[in-house]
């Protein structure tokens, strides 16, 4: 009865923005807009995303207001957003996670990422640091990959939980090393951060955004970075890559969705909007010293890049054998 109900009021929306579609453009939006986001406040999708939300404030006069629902991997919040009016007033702040790994991942994932959303606009793309706890003795990756080495099955790696990006990115690096190591997973970032600072695990990737801070404080230190060239938040750690394993890459990253059917000319307002906020010299600052880049994409540019990611995040999913029911 949902998905038919939705349908029905997905038609209504369509015919009546089919009537003046630029008016529809012109006007929207006329009250506050939901951004459902399926992380907790602090974690670089929700950092990023309100930053991006306040300028859309300034430039639209309305508010556009992140409503955090973390749980199941995401799940929570899209479904929520999969099940809202297609009018532009529920949009889904998203990353890659529930976007692009949970399709390869979830073996019942209850939405389809492109056949009940439209692509609005990219937001960022956030690489990934590889970090230890200081008191760990490798200082590069090299030493890293020599260490686990000598001590097959020891190193204890942290993760955000089963399947979720960090996670497949150093199944993704300890393949291509050769190495055993052993995976802690945790339900969220924070935790296995404030393990691995507290010498419980001793490695992990994790964002540019929550890593930095504590490499910046002491707590942490950083080998090296998941992008393919050098940051500029952090222009002296080498890359995986540059490190002994070319074309390693994996980056994840922020986007906006909108529930299916949403109208043309909203869409595009979005986007437009959007774009110009990415494009501003203050949210390119803060995004930079965030360690992200600015994603400026238009809705199909999104939709080729996310069909792509799916299918790249499913391989890794599929390498490193993870898999929920």
């Amino acid at each position: 009865m949902k998905s038919l109900a939705k349908a029905l009021w997905g038609a209504v929306v369509l015919a009546a923005m089919a009537v003046a579609p630029a008016a529809v453009a012109q006007t929207y939006p006329t009250k506050p807009v939901r951004v459902v986001a399926g992380f907790p406040p602090g974690q670089a999708t929700d950092v990023l995303g309100r930053a991006v939300m306040a300028r859309l404030q300034e430039s639209t006069g309305q508010q556009f207001y992140v409503d955090n629902k973390p749980g199941a991997a995401g799940i929570i919040a899209t479904q929520a957003v999969m099940q809202a009016p297609p009018d532009g007033y529920t949009l889904l702040l998203s990353s890659s996670g529930p976007l692009a790994v949970n399709p390869g991942l979830y073996s019942k994932l209850p939405y389809d990422p492109e056949k009940d959303f439209v692509p609005v606009a990219g937001i960022a793309s956030v690489p990934l640091v590889l970090i230890v706890n200081p008191s760990f003795p490798p200082k590069s990756v090299k030493e890293l990959v020599d260490y686990a080495r000598a001590h097959p099955g020891e190193v204890n790696y942290a993760s955000g939980g089963q399947g979720v990006t960090n996670h497949l990115v150093m199944e993704m690096f300890r393949s291509a090393a050769n190495i055993q190591l052993t995976h802690v997973p945790y339900k969220g970032g924070p935790p296995a951060l404030t393990d691995l600072a507290s010498g419980q695990v001793q490695v992990m990737f994790e964002t540019t955004t929550a890593a930095l801070p504590f490499v910046r404080q002491g707590r942490m230190r950083a080998l090296g970075v998941s992008t393919v060239s050098r940051i500029t938040a952090a222009p002296e750690l080498p890359t995986i890559a540059e490190s002994g394993y070319p074309g390693f890459s994996g980056v994840p990253w922020v986007a906006i969705m909108a529930p299916a059917h949403t109208p043309d000319a909203i869409v595009k307002k979005l986007n437009a909007e959007i774009n110009k906020a990415l494009e501003s010299p203050e949210v390119k600052q803060y995004f930079l010293a965030q360690g992200a880049e600015p994603m400026v994409m238009s809705p199909d540019q999104l939709g080729k890049f996310l069909k792509v990611e799916i299918g790249k995040w499913s391989s890794a999913v599929k390498a490193s054998g993870a898999k929920v029911e």
